[in-house]
């Protein structure tokens, strides 16, 4: 892909940039020079190579579900300010 003067200004304007005419020339070669480096990794041969999920291979560690005893319905509405005895009730928000 060539980089010429239309485009650097074609993306500033994309990009809400306001690019001054001395700093075109700049950033046609810098983007030039970006380009050819993601070219020269396209050259790359990762056929075996696999995909990189994350940066770290740490997997998370889940620990096993256990049923329990557990706080039942109207134990739980004892302690609500305001219920309607399945629910609790809560301020409007929006």
């Amino acid at each position: 892909m060539t980089v010429d003067d239309n485009l650097v200004l074609r993306l500033a304007d994309l990009a809400k940039l306001d690019v001054p005419e001395h700093r075109v020339g700049k950033l046609r070669d810098d983007l030039t020079r970006i380009l050819a480096m993601v070219e020269k990794l396209n050259e790359l041969d990762l056929d075996d190579v696999e995909p990189l999920r994350y940066v770290t291979q740490v997997e998370q560690v889940l620990r096993p579900d256990h049923v329990g005893d557990h706080l039942d319905r109207t134990r739980a509405m004892q302690n609500a300010p305001d219920s309607d005895g399945v629910f609790f009730r809560v301020p409007r928000v929006i």
